[in-house]
């Protein structure tokens, strides 16, 4: 294998897709690729069992970052390394690794190391199979679309910097969902209903949305919506790109002009969580194979309900608990976990 080290080592400041295209058409007969002892090798000392999976991608993923990472896996303990082709998925570089073992703070290390590489990982003992019907239920606002959408009605109706200094705290978790959701609508009361339209016809879609409802689609999973936010914009997102089911909270609106009220039943962290099984079981998905994916307090019960749970450029708080974290990629990094976790050993 000293030809794929050096083909590696030559291609440091080149993709890894570039490496693999060298390594496919300078090695024959190539079948499974591993790492032990420092050096890449087809053949392990012991028989591999695999005990997890790292799933490694960025728009931009150099071979230095590989063999940084893959120096880092051996220090941190991990015997061996199975290396499955990189792939390249929506323009994003994705490589995947079996472990044969890990350590207890190996998460950290990786999280530390691909913050400085700007990097994405995700690490887990067994990821939920693409293979196989699936569910992945979103937060709306800041997750699906980059917008607070209770703070761009503020705005429009000249309270702006009132809304969101509340909107802020509920994220980060230093308030009460419900009733600091009722604060805030309390100060739209007597907005025209006009104000709602113009939000929703200019809210910016998250990157990576698109395909990755495209891909879940084709895959037959089912994508769907729980949000602490509002069914106008919500029921729109349904509408407009194909999501299968949107559960959030209702304004009430009389002769034109909001109330300053919510009517029913507010769709805070409780309501998410059960929001996942109901769905789950409506489309007849096991909880194994459904994806959580949000960004603020109001999720965690959610991710943590899931087969696996996404936090996307989320608060400190959402990070730390989250069992993904996606920093430097946007929605499709899901697809590449999901597409991934699944891929068959493609160097042959």
């Amino acid at each position: 294998m000293e030809i794929v080290q050096n083909l590696l080592i030559q291609s440091n400041s080149s993709s890894l897709i570039e490496w693999r295209n060298n390594v496919k058409q300078h090695v024959t007969g190539l079948n499974e690729l591993f790492y032990e002892n420092g050096r890449f090798t087809q053949t392990v000392s012991n028989t591999f069992n695999e005990s997890s999976s790292l799933i490694v991608f960025a728009e931009q993923f150099l071979g230095e970052q590989l063999m940084g990472l893959l120096s880092l896996l051996d220090k941190e303990g991990t015997q061996t390394v199975r290396l499955y082709s990189p792939e390249l998925i929506e323009n994003t570089v994705v490589i995947r690794l079996a472990l044969s073992n890990q350590n207890l703070g190996l998460k950290e290390s990786l999280a530390q190391f691909c913050q400085q590489q700007v990097i994405d990982f995700a690490l887990m003992p067994q990821f939920p199979d693409w293979s196989q019907p699936g569910l992945v239920l979103m937060d709306m606002d800041s997750t699906t679309i980059q917008i607070e959408c209770i703070d761009e009605i503020a705005r429009l109706y000249g309270v702006g910097e009132q809304v969101s200094a509340v909107t802020a705290l509920a994220m980060q978790g230093k308030l009460d969902f419900n009733q600091s959701l009722r604060t805030r609508v309390g100060k739209l009361k007597d907005a025209p209903v006009s104000i709602l339209q113009d939000v929703a016809d200019n809210m910016p879609l998250m990157p990576g949305l698109l395909a990755l409802i495209k891909n879940l689609k084709k895959s037959g999973w089912k994508v769907a919506i729980a949000s602490g936010g509002f069914n106008y914009f919500a029921d729109r997102l349904k509408q407009d790109h194909g999501f299968d089911a949107a559960v959030s909270n209702s304004l009430e609106i009389k002769d034109g002009m909001l109330t300053g009220e919510v009517t029913g039943e507010i769709v805070n962290a409780d309501v998410k969580k059960r929001t996942l099984s109901e769905l789950a079981e409506q489309f007849d998905i096991p909880m194994s194979q459904t994806v959580a994916i949000g960004d603020g307090a109001n999720d965690l019960l959610m991710l943590s309900a899931s087969g696996m749970g996404i936090a996307i450029h989320a608060k400190p708080i959402v990070q730390e608990k989250a069992e993904v974290s996606i920093n430097h990629t946007d929605l499709q990094g899901a697809l590449c976990i999901l597409s991934a976790a699944h891929q068959d050993n493609s160097w042959a």
